[in-house]
C-alpha cells in the first residue's frame, strides 16, 4: 500500500512538471489575441435622435441593434472585451458636439482595437404628378384657362445598407488623432501629458504608416459587413467613404473604423424590418459575422515572424530616458506590426537622408569601377475584364474608376477579344484597395498584374 502511494505521488509529481515546461516551452508561449476591445458606438441619442420614420427613430433602433451586436460577442468571443459608448437612450453630453467628442474620448481612452458606429439612413420624400388641373389665369386683360400639375407626395422607396469608413481626404485629422492617443505612451513621467512631435521624420512616417494600415484593415472590414448583408438578402449600397464633409467619429478615433447604415427608416417597409425583433437580431447578426472573419484573417498573420500588412494593430509607442524626442515602440508589444512600421520608417528616413547628398561632380576612379546595381522596381495593375465589346476609357463603366483605363486587344482561340487595364499603382496595399473597389463595382473577375521594372510578370 505504501509502495502504491509512493508510485502514485511520483507519477504527479512528474505530470506536473511536465505540464509546466510544456507552458513556458517557447512553442507553449501564449500570444494576444488580435483583437481584444470593440468600441460599439450606437448613434444619437433621445435627446438629438437623428432621422424619423412614420412610427420610431434612429436613436432606438441603433441601441437596441447596438446591445444585440455586443451581446453575440461577448457570447462567443471570450477573449474580446466589448464596450460601449451608450447603454440608454440618453446622450453622454448637453451639446451635439460634446457628445460627439465624449464617444471619441471613450473609444480612445479605453485603448479600443475596432470601432463599429451604428446608425440608420434616410431619404427625402418623392414627388410624382397624379393629374392635372384647370386654373384661370390672367394674360392681360382676359382670362386664359391653363393646366396646372397636381403633385403627390410619396414615401421614400430607397432601401439597403451602407458601411462607411473615413475619407481621405481627412487623413490629417486621423493621424492627429493616433499622434494623440492613450495607445502612445511615455516612459518618462515629465513628459506623460506630451504628445509626439510631428517635425520629426520618422515619427511622421511612422504615424501615417500606421494610419494607413488602419485605412486598408477599415475597408475591408466594411466589405466584409457588406458581404454579409448581401448574404441574407439585403441590397447592398457598397462599403464607401463619406464625401469631403467625412464623417468626424470615424477619423477622430486612433483605430481601424467604420460606421453602419443599417437601413432607410424613411422607407416604410424598411421601417417595419428594423423595428422588428428578427430584423435587428439579423443585422447584428451579420455585423458580427463580419467581425468574426475579419478577427480570423488578422490571426492567421498573427505570428510574430510574419510580416505581412494584415498584421497591424494598435501598437504602444514610447519615448527612451535621455533620448530626446525620437520614438520607439515599447517593447512590451513585439508583434509583426511594430517590425514592418518599424522598416518602413527606416527606409524612408535612409532615403531622405540620401537625398540631401549631393552627388559629386567628378567621381573618383574607383567609384566609376564599381558595378551599378540597380534594384528592380514593382508596380501593379489590375486586369478589369476580357470581352467582346469594345469600350473607350471614359466610358460609363469605367466612370467610378479614377485613374488611367488601358485597352489591349489579345486572341484567344482565334477569336479577337478587348482587355482592360487599370493602373498603375505604386504599392501592394494601395492596389489591393483598388482591387477590393473595382470588385465592388462589378468586375468580378479583376486581378492583380504585378509589374517589374514596367515589364508585366504575368497575366492572364
Amino acid at each position: 500500500m505504501r509502495w502504491n502511494r509512493f508510485w502514485i505521488l511520483g507519477c504527479s509529481t512528474l505530470l506536473g512538471l511536465f505540464f509546466i515546461y510544456a507552458k513556458e516551452a517557447p512553442g507553449g508561449t501564449k500570444r494576444n489575441p488580435p483583437i481584444r476591445t470593440i468600441i460599439i458606438d450606437p448613434g444619437h441619442s433621445a435627446q438629438t435622435p437623428g432621422a424619423h420614420g412614420k412610427f420610431s427613430t434612429e436613436e432606438g433602433i441603433v441601441l437596441d441593434v447596438a446591445l444585440k451586436l455586443g451581446k453575440l460577442i461577448e457570447n462567443n468571443m471570450k477573449d474580446v472585451r466589448v464596450v460601449y459608448t451608450r447603454k440608454t437612450s440618453n446622450a453622454l453630453a448637453s451639446t451635439l458636439k460634446a457628445d460627439l467628442n465624449e464617444r471619441a474620448i471613450i473609444a480612445n481612452r479605453e485603448k479600443g482595437d475596432l470601432f463599429i458606429s451604428i446608425h440608420c439612413n434616410s431619404a427625402g420624400p418623392s414627388h410624382h404628378i397624379s393629374g392635372y388641373k384647370t386654373v384661370m389665369v390672367r394674360k392681360g386683360k382676359r382670362k386664359v384657362a391653363t393646366k396646372k400639375p397636381i403633385y403627390t407626395t410619396s414615401p421614400s422607396t430607397a432601401e439597403g445598407t451602407e458601411t462607411y469608413v473615413w475619407a481621405t481626404g481627412k487623413n490629417t485629422a486621423k493621424t492627429e488623432s493616433l499622434r494623440e492617443s492613450p495607445v502612445i505612451l511615455l516612459d518618462n513621467a515629465e513628459g506623460a501629458n506630451t504628445v509626439m512631435d510631428m517635425s520629426d521624420p520618422e515619427t511622421f512616417i511612422l504615424l501615417n504608416t500606421l494610419r494607413n494600415t488602419y485605412f486598408d484593415q477599415s475597408l475591408r472590414l466594411s466589405t466584409l459587413i457588406e458581404d454579409e448583408f448581401t448574404h441574407v438578402g439585403r441590397i447592398s449600397r457598397g462599403a464607401r467613404q463619406r464625401d469631403e464633409k467625412g464623417i468626424w467619429v470615424l477619423q477622430a478615433t486612433a483605430m481601424p473604423s467604420v460606421l453602419v447604415e443599417l437601413g432607410f427608416i424613411s422607407n416604410p417597409e424598411e421601417e417595419k424590418y428594423l423595428n422588428s425583433e428578427d430584423g435587428q437580431q439579423e443585422a447584428a447578426t451579420c455585423i458580427y459575422k463580419a467581425i468574426q472573419r475579419y478577427k480570423d484573417e488578422l490571426g492567421r498573420y498573427s505570428n510574430p515572424e510574419s510580416t505581412e500588412p494584415a498584421t497591424m494593430q494598435p501598437t504602444p509607442i514610447s519615448y527612451k530616458k535621455g533620448a530626446g524626442r525620437q520614438p520607439v515602440i515599447a517593447s512590451k508589444s513585439k508583434t509583426a506590426t511594430t517590425k514592418l512600421i518599424a522598416k518602413k520608417a527606416t527606409k524612408e528616413k535612409d532615403k531622405q537622408l540620401a537625398s540631401r547628398e549631393k552627388p559629386s561632380k567628378t567621381p573618383s576612379k574607383a567609384i566609376a569601377a564599381k558595378k551599378v546595381v540597380v534594384k528592380p522596381s514593382f508596380a501593379y495593375d489590375i486586369q478589369l475584364m476580357i470581352t467582346d465589346k469594345k469600350y473607350h476609357s471614359g466610358s460609363s463603366i469605367f466612370n467610378k474608376l479614377a485613374g488611367n483605363i488601358r485597352q489591349e486587344q489579345i486572341t484567344i482561340n482565334h477569336k479577337r477579344l478587348n482587355k482592360y487595364i487599370w493602373g498603375s499603382f505604386r504599392s501592394e496595399p494601395e492596389a489591393n484597395t483598388a482591387l477590393r473597389r473595382a470588385k465592388q463595382l462589378g468586375f468580378w473577375n479583376a486581378f492583380l498584374l504585378p509589374l517589374k521594372n514596367n515589364n508585366r510578370l504575368a497575366s492572364r
